[in-house]
């Protein structure tokens, strides 16, 4: 038998992935036009502000990407010319990955799109309750975080 609390995590549990799964769509969506996949925009995205690893990519995703996804999606994203490997000072086989001035572009194109989607999702809900939402996701990110590290010490 669970508690009262645990029976309303374990209710959460079917709507976040519906929800992750929403996010996904939506991504695509906005996405697609300009040829990139959710996870080429998430990598990319990751390498904006400066050039990172592949394994860094995968921990700030932190998203349960694996190292090797991330690798199958940074290689796709300098196939096509959005981004570059180049030399990593700190590791000598591990190359950073950098975004071109094409993937630049390419992720300011979606820039008005994702920001329809923010703005329209957004008032709907309620800029309240989505605060509201954010800070009790952040509360069980960190409640599990908790009990895993706590389980396996």
């Amino acid at each position: 038998m669970r508690t009262p609390a645990g029976d309303a995590l374990t209710s959460l549990v079917l709507p976040a992935f519906e929800l992750n799964g929403e996010f996904l769509s939506a991504a695509k969506d906005i996405a697609e036009p300009a040829g990139l996949t959710p996870a080429g925009w998430q990598v990319l995205g990751a390498t904006l502000d400066q050039p990172l690893a592949v394994a860094e990519i995968a921990r700030r995703v932190g998203l349960g990407l694996a190292r090797q996804s991330v690798q199958r999606t940074a290689d796709i994203l300098v196939e096509k010319g959005w981004a570059e490997y180049t030399d990593n000072p700190k590791h000598r086989r591990a190359k950073l990955l950098q975004p071109t001035q094409e993937g630049r572009l390419t992720v300011e194109k979606l820039r008005d799109d994702q920001h329809a989607w923010a703005d329209a999702v957004g008032n709907d809900v309620g800029e309240d309750e989505i605060r509201r939402v954010l800070e009790g996701i952040r509360r069980i990110n960190a409640a599990s975080r908790r009990y895993r590290a706590d389980r396996d010490a």
